[in-house]
């Protein structure tokens, strides 16, 4: 079964999307991410979609799902590397990924997710 690899950095983990998304792998990354959250006490997961070119509704609420799970858990999400494309698919779709944090690269995604999880 093809999984997407989720690394863990300190206290937080990185997953990066390498491969386009489809409805099965969203869901095998919503149950390994929630695994490996438990497992770690992870404080924050950085999840990296720049290769990314198109999703899809489905794709757009399993983010929102997977920020509200991590929430629920204790971590912090924060959303990078998202592409203009993709950007407005959502907008069009009408999805506001509420609670879904975002930042352009994984540079000041880490700073992000580093400054949220501080304040708590």
């Amino acid at each position: 079964m093809e999984r997407i690899p989720i690394l863990r950095m300190g206290e937080f983990l990185l997953v990066t999307i390498q491969v386009e998304m489809h409805d099965q792998l969203a869901l095998t990354l919503q149950d390994d991410l929630s695994e490996r959250i438990d497992a770690t006490a992870a404080r924050g997961v950085l999840i990296d979609i720049s290769a990314l070119e198109m999703v899809d509704s489905f794709i757009g609420r399993m983010i929102a799902n997977i920020s509200a799970m991590s929430r629920i858990m204790d971590a912090e999400t924060v959303v990078v590397g998202m592409q203009p494309a993709v950007a407005i698919t959502l907008v069009e779709l009408g999805l506001d990924l509420p609670g879904v944090n975002t930042a352009l690269d994984v540079e000041r995604g880490m700073r992000l997710l580093r400054q949220r999880v501080k304040r708590r």
